[in-house]
């Protein structure tokens, strides 16, 4: 049986998930300072979130306590939280299967 080239597969995933949290990171940033200011465009908590739902939720956690964003806010927080239990339950899925092959 050939195995797959995990090197390469876990080079795309780290470079994937590097842009992910850099982007999420800098959109709460953005979102903090838009905030601040008087009738400036916001960032929508849907886009947020959907940053968190493909990979960003570690840096979502990170950015609302770094730039103190969006801490109590609901229902942003709970669905922030259940994205960050449902995805850490399915990656420890994936690693308890690739660790029995």
């Amino acid at each position: 049986m050939i195995e797959p080239n995990m090197t390469g597969i876990t080079s795309i995933v780290l470079v994937y998930l590097i842009i992910i949290w850099l982007s999420t990171l800098l959109l709460f940033r953005i979102d903090k300072k838009r905030a601040q200011q008087k009738n400036a465009q916001r960032i929508s908590e849907r886009k947020l979130l959907q940053l968190a739902l493909i990979g960003g939720w570690p840096a979502a956690l990170l950015a609302r306590r770094l730039f103190r964003h969006k801490t109590t806010k609901q229902p942003f927080s709970t669905l922030l939280y259940i994205i960050a239990g449902v995805e850490t339950v399915l990656l420890l899925a994936v690693a308890a299967y690739v660790l029995n092959q």
